[in-house]
């Protein structure tokens, strides 16, 4: 029971930092965030709400991730993200998209799309079984 702990507090604390890390990134260089968005093979009409929605959900998965009675959903919700991000990043490597900037925050931003996206599929794995591990761990709290 205590090893589950660790790997969820684990996983928790490096997504914290990711989420927190890549959405305040965001806000802090906004103008090129929302320039880089410009620049997506989406249409220009949605930036005004991803530019927002983007960076406002990965610090609400945050602030999710922070509270036990919350955890479930912030991890819910990082995987979705995470899913949608790797899904993305293989169109690009498949070359779906004629011209695509990488619109993440800091750091991140300087990975290639092939280590994007191995960094992306870390991330779906690592999240996938702290669910796991929190859903058995809420089943054995409850017998």
């Amino acid at each position: 029971m205590r090893n589950k702990q660790i790997i969820i507090e684990i996983v928790v604390i490096l997504l914290v930092i990711l989420f927190l890390y890549t959405g305040i990134s965001k806000l802090v260089d906004f103008k090129g965030f929302t320039s880089d968005l410009n620049n997506q093979p989406f249409p220009n009409s949605l930036t005004p709400v991803l530019s927002w929605a983007l960076p406002i959900a990965e610090i609400a998965i945050v602030v999710a991730l922070s509270f036990e009675r919350n955890r479930l959903i912030g991890l819910y919700a990082a995987l979705l993200l995470m899913s949608l991000f790797t899904m993305y990043n293989a169109l690009v490597l498949l070359h779906v998209f004629d011209y695509v900037p990488c619109s993440c925050g800091g750091v991140i931003s300087k990975l290639t799309w092939p280590q994007h996206l191995v960094f992306n599929i870390f991330f779906v794995i690592i999240i996938f079984i702290a669910i796991k591990k929190h859903k058995s761990t809420i089943s054995y709290n409850i017998q």
